[in-house]
């Protein structure tokens, strides 16, 4: 094993995950290399230094301040529909190029080509069906007016 093969094992070694074997190994190979020794030395103290670390989250004040501000609400929610509009309309125009260089290919037999355009048509009706119902129970949820 060269040093760059010990040099993956000195975080597994400083955590105990090493096998026996490993750990026998990797030790032998510290006794003969300055180089790695000082690097496993360098990794002991940036680990001391990170195990005292605490991840200290904002007080829930902190973020109902933060979330009571309109624009902040209104940059974060604009944001995501951008992102999945343009997601969505990628993964559409990347499926009817599929589906267009399928329906162009001579080589595909007729009966793969209807079943790819019923499985479209199929699926826009659903889709029709689930926007329609959604439609449907939010025009008569009585919760719509109250504030959140």
């Amino acid at each position: 094993m060269t040093c760059h093969d010990y040099k993956d094992l000195m975080m597994g070694y400083l955590d105990g995950e090493l096998s026996p074997e490993q750990k026998s190994r990797f030790e032998n190979h510290l006794a003969g290399c300055p180089e790695c020794a000082g690097e496993l030395e360098q990794f002991r103290k940036l680990k001391a230094i990170t195990d005292h670390v605490n991840l200290v989250e904002p007080e829930d004040r902190i973020w109902q301040d933060y979330w009571g501000v309109v624009y902040n609400r209104i940059e974060r929610g604009l944001g995501w529909i951008i992102f999945s509009v343009a997601g969505i309309m990628l993964v559409i125009y990347g499926g009817l190029k599929t589906i267009e260089q399928i329906i162009k290919d001579p080589s595909v037999e007729i009966v793969c080509k209807v079943a790819l355009v019923a499985l479209v048509v199929g699926l826009a009706i659903l889709f029709v069906s689930v926007l329609r119902e959604r439609l449907f129970f939010w025009k008569k949820d009585r919760y719509r007016d109250v504030r959140r």
